[in-house]
Order: C-alpha cells, then structure tokens, then sequence
C-alpha cells in the first residue's frame, strides 16, 4: 500500500469541492504544477450510497481526464455495504486513496449523518473509517473541521480514534461546523495536530495569496497546504511556490508567475479561457454551463469589476462567446485582482 509520500511529492494541494473540484478544473489547474510531481488530486465528493450503481465516468462527477495525478476520490458515507463496494468500484477505477468527507457542513449532509455531523460521535466516526480501511487496498485519509464545539481535546481525541482504525493521514480545515466559510480559521489547531500525531497532517483554510501559504507551512509544520476557492482565481500560486522553492519548471511555466497586478489578470484571463474550453470539451452543454457560471461566481470576488464576468457567463451561452467576452476584457488595465477578500460564495 502506498504512504503519502509515494503518492504526494508537492505540498499545494487542491481542495475537495462540490461543484468545482472536476475534471474540467483538475485539467485546466494540472500546468501549473511541475511537469513529474506526484499531486494528491480530489474529486468533488461522492456520495457512497450512489457509486455502487454507476457506471463511473458517465456522470459529471466522475469524469476523468486522460491524465490524472495521484487521484484521490472523497466519499460522503457512513454504512459499511455501501462504503466496502464504493472503494472496491473507485479502486479500479484508479483511485490512488480515498478520503472521507467529515467536515461538510451543508444541510443535506447533516440530515442524512453525513459530513460534520460524524464528529458528534468520535465512537460513531471511528467505525465508519474501520468500514473503510479494513479491506481498502490503498490508504484511506479524512477531512475534517474543527467540530460541532470548540473543544480542542475532543478534536485530539476523535483524531486519535480516526487514526487508531486506520486513517492513513488527516487533512483539518480549522472552523466550527457553524462557521461554515465565516470568521478566521485558527491554524494553531493544524500545528496542534502535527505536533500530537505521527502522520502527515494537511492544513487548509483562509489561503488567498502566496504570503498565506509560507505563513501556514511556518506556523504549523503541515506536511502540506490545500487551497480551495482562491484557486478559481489564482492558479500561479502553485507555481509561484514552485519556483521560489526550486521545483524544476518547463520555460513556458515561468510564463504563469505574474510580475505584476497586469500579469495577474493576464494569466486570469488565459485561465478561465482554458477553463471553459475543457468544460465544453468534457461536459454536455448544460452541464459545462453551469460549472463555468460557477467556477466565475466563486473567483469573481477577487476581481474589482468580477462582476460583469459574471454577469457575461449568464448572458452568453455558447463557448465562443464567453471567450470572445474575455478577450474582449483582456488588456483592460483597471482590473485587477486583490491580494485578499473577505465576501464568501
């Protein structure tokens, strides 16, 4: 079975997310990261009830480009038939590990015990990734928050349950489920986590410019950083932490570190280009609209005038025109992106 280190050589991680962590974007982020790296790579999440009876990569969720990292699908689950028969199908459909999703804290995950609602019960949690690791092939990681309540013995305690039945490495996004992507994350609980336990600790939350990954990394330790949303609007903070780290980068890589604000938006734009292309080559119509409307949505806050981006993914309808749109934007030298924003989509 691999150990993290054989399926993950580079510390800057994309995040699992609903709607915006497929293959559209996995393929559009992958030249960003060094040519040979080995990337921990998410799906959105999957829900362990379903996958038993799909047919992978006939739905959106499930799609995979022809090269994907070390991929690693996360499940939404807590029943063992379903949990055993998902990583059994999501094993041969190449998964590399499974990550289990316990720090959603949307209304439908709740309802159904799923997500953060699994850290109510540290005996209840336990078992479902017993469910998981007894008879996984490849490792088995969670995802979690800081809890239900801010306690942090308890989250030492229901990391050391999680650990004790198998999890291979934890991933903590450091909010209350209540938070939900409100207030500040405490990184003191990631370094907490590193400094307790004996396995690879991900750090996530509140990464929005390049200065935020060497500030989390320096405070707690982590093995690595996983960004979300920012990466909707800023895919050369992979690359910037590359090159200022000595990763080895093809000629045409240096191209994506911006120098300046006008190379920010520059390599924006190009982005969102290559972006909705590979949403209209991989999804049907409907479907590549409305992730790119998504996709938009969520990285506009980082742009002054993100909303007339917004406003043209709705309008337009077809790829060439949402491209001629961009271009059309493209050397406007007002727009730039902020280093941070506090609006939440």
């Amino acid at each position: 079975m691999y150990n993290f280190t054989q399926l993950n050589d580079f510390p800057i991680l994309l995040a699992p997310m609903v709607g915006l962590s497929h293959a559209a974007l996995r393929k559009t982020l992958d030249k960003y990261y060094p040519l040979d790296s080995k990337v921990l790579t998410p799906t959105e999440m999957l829900n362990s009830r379903r996958i038993p009876g799909q047919v992978l990569g006939q739905t959106p969720q499930t799609v995979l480009n022809d090269f994907e990292r070390s991929l690693q699908p996360q499940i939404l689950g807590n029943e063992e038939k379903y949990i055993r028969l998902s990583v059994q199908k999501l094993h041969q459909w190449g998964a590399k590990a499974i990550d289990i999703n316990m720090g959603c804290p949307v209304a439908k995950a709740l309802k159904h015990n799923y997500g953060v609602a699994l850290m109510g019960d540290i005996q209840y949690a336990s078992e479902v990734v017993k469910y998981t690791t007894k008879d996984s092939p490849i490792p088995v990681s969670v995802k979690l928050r800081a809890g239900t309540q801010n306690d942090q013995d308890y989250l030492l305690k229901f990391c050391d349950a999680l650990l004790n039945n198998g999890a291979s490495w934890l991933c903590l996004h450091p909010r209350l489920a209540a938070e939900k992507r409100k207030g500040q994350a405490d990184w003191s609980q990631i370094k907490k986590l590193k400094d307790t336990f004996q396995v690879p600790i991900i750090g996530n939350g509140d990464i929005q410019c390049y200065q935020d990954i060497i500030d989390m990394k320096s405070e707690t330790n982590c093995d690595a950083v996983m960004i979300g949303r920012a990466l909707t609007a800023k895919p050369w903070l992979i690359t910037k932490y590359a090159y200022e780290n000595g990763f080895p980068l093809t000629p045409d890589q240096y191209k994506l570190i911006p120098q300046n604000p006008q190379d920010e938006f520059h390599i924006y734009c190009d982005y969102l280009i290559d972006f909705i292309k590979n949403c209209f080559l991989l999804f049907e119509a409907n479907d590549a609209l409305k992730r790119i409307r998504f996709f938009v949505r969520v990285g506009h806050v980082w742009l002054n005038f993100g909303h007339s981006f917004v406003k043209a993914v709705h309008k337009y309808s077809s790829e060439q025109e949402m491209i001629d749109f961009i271009l059309s934007k493209r050397e406007n030298t007002s727009i730039t992106l902020s280093k941070r924003t506090s609006l939440r989509y």
